[in-house]
């Protein structure tokens, strides 16, 4: 199964996908599923009232999912009509995404445009990843591809400063720490105003802070809301994608002992240390809402 899939089913990129400044038009690589579903055609033998039961149920199920995921490519329209609810959210977190942000395509420009309008009416915003990129050049900071390598599932070493250890973000954190990581590019210059919270030896931004407009930013380039067994099933996900277009592995061995390097890591990782809650001093209204997960 694993040789038909690798031979008909995975995606390799190609000028047609890849027109203009454009990583891939068709979103790939995709999320990895759980599950591995192999659809086949029905019986020959059904009539044609089974088959329309069965059709009928698999639309229903179909509707639902479609519902559920909202499904839709976002337009400027789209985001201006969304704009003026941004008020009544406590909170709001900016996660990951494949994309790189000095492509300057226009589904990127739209975020960078919603973030600076979130800048305007959100007051607690806690950036992940892509999310503290778009932020940084939202505010006017820079970001390039990384200089010092990549981090592939995990990011080693990072050591929070003597700003970082007095800040809420980092309570009760280890000064020095391995966690989830997945990014190629990194932070070159900060927004005007920004405190440096933690670097480690590939990327010196891990963690900021910055204040603009009503907005409050915590930045973090790395995944503590992501686990270990979540980042190695994305490395073998993206396996080809790592040795022939990042050249990021020599070969398929070479990415077998990175993963091995994470399984063990894992092993002696104390998720709780990791992952944690940070309460925002909720409203006796709603206290639920304003609970945000930390990079702790």
């Amino acid at each position: 199964l694993n040789k038909l899939v690798s031979e008909v089913n995975v995606h390799n990129h190609t000028s047609s996908c890849q027109r203009g400044t454009l990583s891939c038009r068709f979103n790939f690589p995709k999320l990895p599923s759980d599950e591995t579903l192999i659809a086949r055609p029905h019986s020959t033998d059904l009539s044609d009232e089974e088959r329309d039961e069965i059709l009928s149920e698999s639309k229903a199920i179909l509707d639902v999912v479609k519902e559920k995921l909202d499904i839709k490519n976002f337009t400027d329209e789209d985001i201006d009509k969304n704009i003026d609810t941004l008020e009544s959210y406590d909170g709001l977190i900016w996660g990951g995404s494949s994309l790189n942000i000095y492509n300057d395509t226009p589904e990127i420009r739209r975020q960078i445009y919603f973030m600076k309008e979130c800048f305007k009416k959100v007051k607690n915003i806690l950036a992940i990843c892509w999310g503290m990129q778009v932020a940084v050049t939202a505010a006017g900071g820079v970001v390039r591809k990384s200089k010092n390598g990549a981090h592939i599932g995990i990011a080693k070493n990072i050591k929070i400063n003597s700003e970082g250890l007095k800040h809420p973000i980092y309570k009760d954190k280890k000064s020095l720490f391995n966690t989830p990581a997945f990014n190629f590019d990194e932070v070159e210059t900060l927004p005007k105003g920004t405190t440096l919270l933690s670097s480690n030896p590939v990327n010196n931004v891990q963690g900021l802070q910055f204040e603009i407009g009503v907005s409050k930013v915590w930045g973090i380039q790395y995944h503590p809301e992501i686990t270990y067994e979540k980042m190695i099933s994305l490395i073998n996900f993206r396996k080809d994608r790592l040795i022939n277009f990042r050249k990021a592995f020599e070969n398929e061995n070479d990415i077998d002992n990175h993963i091995k390097n994470i399984e063990q890591e894992n092993q002696v990782t104390d998720k709780h240390s990791r992952i944690c809650l940070l309460y925002t001093s909720p409203s006796p209204r709603d206290r639920t809402r304003s609970r945000m997960p930390s990079s702790a």
